[in-house]
């Protein structure tokens, strides 16, 4: 039997993460390339994709920095493509891109988004990107994955795909009214749909599709919102940028393999009480 450690290790197999470069795809690519995976690390801010695919290169990993538009189908399905020319395989895909106001350090873009006059144009983006992005990027990178009977994809979800924002943890006294948009805790919902979908849909063909769901991340949020946003976790505090990475690499690799169509939340106690 092998060593539980072994089932962590991705040697040998290759991993797309979409927004790559993001809070938490960073974090993400680099975990899997630690893990031995190759990494495609896609993102719509190319140059930044292949700098830090440059720099993980040179601390000794494998990493291939490029440009993807997640709303694009032919920029999607050149993603796929440029991966199996460069490495043969697609084993593992992270969708990690996503519109979330939430990484505004001045939650300044919180602001205007009443639920009552919001844009339509506005919606109509977030769900290209938030649900349209991964429809389009899991149709890509599953036919590889079926030809090769493996594969694996991780849907990044959130709390507020479980339950509605409090909306109060936005609030500034003397200030115009902030509020989390309404296109997030639907396109998040909808992500978990897709997930079960997928799951089901692709019963019996070694492929497994799961979410991970994460707490508010801390990214320089100023001092009264980082106060709000504890006093609703049962932990008290804000996760660390470091600290999904654990859970991501457990829904990569062989330690879950017997989990699909499944969520995983890692939110500090959010959504306990």
């Amino acid at each position: 039997m092998a060593s539980i450690f072994d089932k962590f290790q991705l040697k040998g197999q290759t991993a797309i993460v979409t927004g790559g470069i993001g809070l938490l795809g960073r974090g993400f690519s680099r975990t899997l390339a630690e893990a031995g995976a190759t990494v495609i690390i896609a993102d719509l801010a190319e140059n930044k994709a292949r700098k830090y695919a440059g720099e993980l290169t040179e601390e000794g990993f494998s990493a291939i920095g490029i440009g993807v538009n997640v709303t694009d189908k032919t920029s999607v399905e050149q993603m796929v493509k440029t991966t199996i020319d460069h490495t043969g395989r697609c084993d593992i895909l992270v969708c990690s891109a996503a519109m979330d106001p939430k990484f505004d350090n001045t939650q300044g873009s919180q602001s205007n988004n009443a639920f009552e006059d919001f844009p339509l144009s506005a919606w109509n983006d977030a769900l290209n990107v938030n649900l349209t992005g991964l429809f389009l990027c899991a149709q890509a990178a599953v036919k590889p994955m079926i030809a090769q009977n493996h594969g694996v994809i991780i849907n990044i979800c959130s709390t507020y795909g479980l339950n509605g924002p409090d909306q109060r943890i936005y609030e500034r006294p003397g200030e115009p009214p902030r509020y989390k948009p309404v296109y997030y805790s639907v396109t998040k919902a909808g992500v978990l749909g897709l997930t079960k979908y997928l799951a089901a849909y692709y019963a019996g063909k070694n492929i497994r599709v799961n979410a991970l769901t994460p707490g508010g991340v801390y990214n320089d949020h100023d001092e009264l919102f980082t106060k709000n946003y504890a006093y609703r976790t049962i932990m008290g505090r804000m996760a660390e940028q470091d600290e999904m990475n654990g859970a991501l690499l457990f829904l990569a690799s062989d330690a879950s393999s017997y989990m699909t169509g499944s969520n995983l939340i890692v939110d500090g106690g959010w959504t306990a009480w």
